[in-house]
């Protein structure tokens, strides 16, 4: 059972890296996210922020960025 609490703390520290102030990308594995923050809750977060989630294989990479996302290849 996730510790909402604990949730919190993890996703302050996610969101408060450099990168997402710069507007730069964060990832983390599925498997850190569902056991410690929740799916749901992650992706709340990520929309709240205006930011787009993207899944590749195993990592969620955040774009800390409300720009258009182009898939080139």
């Amino acid at each position: 059972m996730i510790d909402p609490v604990q949730a919190e703390y993890r996703l302050r520290d996610v969101f408060s890296a450099k990168a997402v102030q710069k507007g730069g990308v964060v990832r983390r594995s599925r498997h850190w996210v569902a056991e410690e923050v929740g799916t749901e809750r992650f992706c709340e977060e990520v929309r709240r922020r205006g930011f787009h989630l993207l899944e590749c294989g195993p990592q969620y990479v955040v774009v800390c960025s409300n720009a258009p996302i182009r898939l080139i290849v």
